[in-house]
């Protein structure tokens, strides 16, 4: 049986008990490839974002329950294409290449924050970039600062803290001091529900082979075999436990 096809029937049983419908359906089903990589047409929903259907009406419960406790999330960044993902990676290393940075220090400066196009989560249209609309927003406003101490966006963060995982919805990038890969993000959450089994299947990908053919990324050649290994387990791979599969 072709190792994608394959579902353990256990785990259908008892994830037919407590799953949406949609998500149930997803299980049994191959995604694409495209889909995974950020190259497909998924059906995506929303007004100024976009998200998949059962993610984006449980963002709405959130957003409405936020708001009875004068919290009005909002969404900067959902769903980037692959090709949406390569220009804010060709950007970043134009300009880092230009200030003097050897194409390898300038990669290790984008993937603190940003991926590689085609490894991003923002491709399956489960992941939110989230600030609150009601403060006046900083100059730059995905930045940690702003989401502790005295930060504009700290009562949004405490209220995702303690009530995010009840919509489904889990930060990405946490702030453990031990975990390795992209920086403490802690505007990044996703549906988890749907994500997880994104991830289930991304990691089925030859992506070390898909990284080496890409010729449109700039600096692709430095994508070492040692490189993309470490990529995978430190980027990819370096999430909140309960987002893994």
């Amino acid at each position: 049986m072709n190792r994608r096809n394959f579902i353990n029937l256990s785990l259908l049983s008892s994830a037919a008990s407590f799953l949406p419908l949609s998500t149930f359906n997803l299980l049994q089903q191959e995604i694409p490839t495209e889909e995974l990589l950020g190259k497909g047409s998924p059906q995506l929903y929303g007004n100024g974002y976009q998200l998949r259907k059962e993610a984006y009406e449980a963002f709405l419960k959130m957003q409405k329950a936020a708001a009875k406790d004068d919290i009005f999330i909002q969404i900067v960044s959902s769903y980037r294409s692959f090709d949406h993902q390569k220009r804010i990676w060709n950007r970043k290393f134009k300009r880092f290449t230009q200030q003097g940075l050897s194409s390898t220090a300038a990669i290790n400066k984008i993937i603190e924050y940003s991926t590689i196009p085609g490894t991003s989560r923002h491709h399956w249209g489960t992941d939110i970039d989230i600030i609150d609309s009601k403060p006046k927003a900083p100059t730059s406003l995905l930045q940690p600062e702003n989401y502790y101490g005295n930060g504009v966006y700290l009562p949004l963060s405490e209220w995702m803290k303690k009530n995010a995982k009840d919509y489904g919805f889990e930060i990405v990038y946490t702030n453990d001091k031990n975990r390795k890969g992209f920086k403490h993000e802690p505007w990044h959450f996703s549906y988890a529900p749907l994500s997880k089994i994104y991830l289930c299947e991304y990691r089925k990908l030859e992506l070390k082979k898909l990284l080496e053919n890409s010729s449109e990324i700039l600096g692709h050649e430095k994508f070492s075999d040692s490189f993309i290994q470490k990529y995978i387990y430190e980027n990819v791979l370096a999430i909140n436990s309960r987002l893994l599969t």
